[in-house]
This record gives C-alpha cells, sequence and structure tokens, in this order.
C-alpha cells in the first residue's frame, strides 16, 4: 500500500534570520542582514508582496535566499488607480514630497500624495526645488502658502549646481531627516536622483550594485532603493537611530482608489479641523446647508481657512473615488 505523501515541514521561526528588504525588482529582492550583509532572496508563493523597508525572516535556499515570512508593518505607502497598486515603501518615518518652481507643479499631484500620506499616518515634508530661479520660485512659493497654513513643513532648496546660493536649503531639510527613514517622492525631473547623490555619495556605485546583483540592468532606476545616509547619523555611543532614503521612480499620475470618499476630508487638514461641526452627520462637504467646512472655504466677501483651490481639489477628488465604486 502506497503511504500518502508528507509536505516538508515549514520552517520554524528559530530557524529564521531577520533581514530588510533594501531593493525589489520583479521575482527578486535584495535583503540587508542586520550585520549588514546583502543577499538576493525570493519571496515563498507566486505573488511578490513584499516592499522596500519591510523587515523580514529568511533562510538560505541554495546560493540565495527564501523569504518564509513578513513581519507586520507599521505602515505602507502606495497608489491605487483602477488597473493596478503600486506599492513604494513600507515602515516610513516621513515622506519627502520633492517638487520644483520650474516647470510649474501640479497641485493635484501634490495634494493626492499628501493624501496618501495623511492617510497612512506619515508625517510629509515639502520641498520646493530651484530657489535661485526669483520669480518662478516666488510665484510657486505663494502657491504653497495654505499648505504653510495647514502646519505642513515646506522647505526651499536649491539643487542646480550652475546656480549655486549661498544658502541652498539642504542643511536645514536634513534637520528633518536625521535618525528617520524617508521616502523621497515626486514627478520626474523634480531633483530626487540630484538630492540623492549630494546626501549619498556613493549612490551611483550602490546603484550600480544591486542592477548586478539582482541582473534587471537598466529597469532598476524604474524601480524603489534603500540607501543609508551615514553622514546624517548622530554618535552611535549615544544610540542616535541610523538615517535613510529611499529612492522612488517618478510619477505623472497618483490614483487614491484605496481611500473611501468618506474618508477624503478627514486626510485634509484644512478640511479635517473643520469635521463634526455640519448639521448633518453624511454632510459630503460639497453642497449641503449647515456644512462647517464650506463655510471655511474663502470668498472675496469672507477669508475663511479653506482656499478655493483646495476645495476644488477636493471636489474632484470626491466626486473621482465616488465613481470608481458604482
Amino acid at each position: 500500500m502506497n503511504k500518502p505523501k508528507t509536505r516538508p515541514a515549514l520552517p520554524q521561526a528559530h530557524d529564521l534570520e531577520p533581514g530588510l528588504v533594501v531593493a525589489t525588482y520583479g521575482r527578486h529582492c535584495l535583503v540587508e542582514t542586520p550585520e549588514g550583509r546583502r543577499l538576493i532572496c525570493h519571496p515563498r508563493g507566486k505573488k511578490n508582496q513584499v516592499v522596500v523597508g519591510d523587515q523580514v525572516l529568511w533562510q538560505i535556499a541554495g546560493d540565495e535566499g527564501s523569504i518564509e515570512k513578513l513581519q507586520d508593518r507599521r505602515n505602507l505607502f502606495y497608489r491605487q488607480d483602477e488597473i493596478r497598486t503600486k506599492s513604494f515603501a513600507a515602515n516610513l518615518d516621513r515622506v519627502l514630497i520633492l517638487i520644483a518652481a520650474d516647470p510649474e507643479y501640479s497641485e493635484s499631484q501634490l495634494s493626492r500624495a499628501l493624501v496618501a500620506a495623511e492617510a497612512e499616518r506619515i508625517t510629509p515634508i515639502i520641498a520646493l526645488n530651484k530657489s535661485d530661479l526669483a520669480q518662478p520660485f516666488a510665484q510657486a512659493w505663494e502657491r504653497l502658502a495654505p499648505y504653510r497654513a495647514m502646519g505642513y513643513s515646506v522647505m526651499p532648496i536649491s539643487l542646480s549646481p550652475r546656480s549655486p546660493v549661498a544658502d541652498d536649503g539642504v542643511a536645514a531639510l536634513c534637520k528633518h531627516l536625521q535618525g528617520l527613514t524617508t521616502l523621497v517622492l515626486g514627478p520626474s525631473g523634480s531633483g530626487k536622483s540630484t538630492l540623492i547623490n549630494r546626501l549619498v555619495p556613493d549612490a551611483l556605485v550602490e546603484t550600480g550594485e544591486i542592477s548586478l546583483a539582482l541582473n534587471s540592468g537598466k529597469h532598476t532606476t524604474t524601480s524603489t532603493r534603500w540607501y543609508w545616509v551615514p553622514a546624517l547619523d548622530g554618535s552611535a555611543e549615544d544610540g542616535a537611530a541610523r538615517t535613510a532614503l529611499i529612492d522612488s521612480p517618478g510619477f505623472q499620475e497618483f490614483g487614491l482608489h484605496h481611500i473611501e470618499p468618506t474618508r477624503l476630508a478627514d486626510c485634509m487638514p484644512d478640511l479635517r479641523q473643520h469635521l463634526g461641526g455640519c448639521k448633518f452627520y453624511n454632510c459630503t462637504h460639497l453642497h449641503e446647508p449647515g456644512c462647517a467646512v464650506l463655510a471655511q472655504v474663502e470668498t472675496a466677501e469672507h477669508p475663511g481657512t479653506i482656499s478655493v483651490r483646495r476645495h476644488r481639489i477636493y471636489a474632484q477628488l470626491f466626486d473621482e473615488l465616488s465613481q470608481q465604486r458604482w
């Protein structure tokens, strides 16, 4: 009589090694051990669920590693449209949204990134590049006034080597990054690579090494990558946390289909501070009488605390998120 086949025993937690995911591409990922060694790993199963910043448990599988367990995440920063979900990184302290004064940045895309960060309770920082361009920068800085009024940190910087300024703002920005894990986010051409190369002198070398390790060639430039920033670390004797930057691909669209329309106002600080004062409990803050939010939208006669542009963005997003659920 044939004996029934038995499945191989799954590895026990005490047999596994901890690691940090520092790069991903397709079915491959690069895991860093607590000692600083890096090796290629493959997640168990058909679908790769790990992202940069994930803490995992892995074991040796031949010359590489096998990820056996994904540890609990503090947060996951991602975007979602009608077709796909794009995860950027996990376990973040900050999201640095880097935009430029020229060409003109999209306030809709900026607002979407801020909503995604608020939804995951991640502190966002806005950095406006090209402070060396006097007139475009002044106009862009004025457009950011509502965001400064909301309490967001909005930092002026200049990353142009051709037009150096006395204070390029990078040192002030670094004070907001020290000892933290920060995702650097922004549209193509905003200066993300320049900032990464400025703070991580070996970034180009490390990118090449990751490409070689993952055998992904030029495609690695479109993936997310983790960089340690020793220059911003405190004293090891004082137990200071290490500083990390996560470089992400540029984007032109930022879908928020993972957010319920009724949750949208809570992810926009200028609207959130007036929630709870509306006449109707299910107020959409678009047309209802007795709406505490609408009462704060600026008009020619009433300054208000919510700009017309911001409420227009809210209305557009609410309509977009409502339509997708029919």
